[in-house]
């Protein structure tokens, strides 16, 4: 499938790559692993089984994607952040078979050393500033941030903190226009689900 393996990384067999996929040193795909197409594995991650990714994902070194995890397209997982699948582990006690999800919607960055509490839901195009401890249920496009994270604002899809611009919010870089309705954030450029860089 045209897929870089470093040869130090592990791919098990029952692990899926899609086409264009590279996967670096130390890193460990697990039996079981789906990963859409154009992902990029850095440094020492490991992919555990029955994980599900999707599309253009990234994540960068030293990350732990844990089973309960799915990752939709074009998330973004910065260096060393923290995934978890057990609310209350001891190592005395088997926790196996209790795992909570974590879902990563459409387009969500999660800065270096964030923590992702598990039974969460990450919004389309939220970022989550570096450090920040989230959980619970987090708004599309919302920047988080803090231990534990609030809401700081808004993020564009380009990754810009949004400005208010009339009865609207405007991204600095795109100069794209946003619609905050009913607490809820929309870019009015683009459908939901259209990717930013069609290809």
């Amino acid at each position: 499938m045209n897929c870089k393996i470093h040869p130090s990384a592990f791919v098990d067999d029952g692990a899926s790559l899609g086409e264009g996929c590279q996967v670096w040193h130390f890193c460990h795909v697990m039996p079981g692993a789906t990963l859409g197409k154009g992902c990029i594995l850095g440094q020492n991650v490991m992919i555990a089984p029955g994980v599900h990714i999707g599309n253009n994902v990234k994540i960068q070194n030293n990350v732990s994607v844990y089973e309960g995890v799915v990752l939709e397209d074009d998330v973004f997982c910065g260096p060393s952040c923290v995934f978890t699948n057990v609310i209350n582990p001891r190592s005395q006690i088997v926790r196996r078979g209790q795992y909570q999800s974590t879902l990563v919607r459409r387009g969500a960055t999660l800065g270096a050393n964030s923590t992702i509490v598990c039974g969460s839901t990450l919004g389309q195009y939220c970022f989550i500033a570096a450090g920040a401890v989230v959980k619970g249920e987090i708004p599309d496009y919302a920047l988080m941030a803090g231990v534990p994270a609030r809401q700081k604002g808004w993020m564009s899809r380009h990754g810009y903190r949004l400005k208010a611009h009339g009865d609207g919010w405007i991204c600095p870089e795109s100069g794209w226009r946003y619609e905050l309705r009913d607490g809820q954030m929309r870019c009015l450029e683009l459908a939901e689900d259209q990717p930013l860089n069609p290809k």
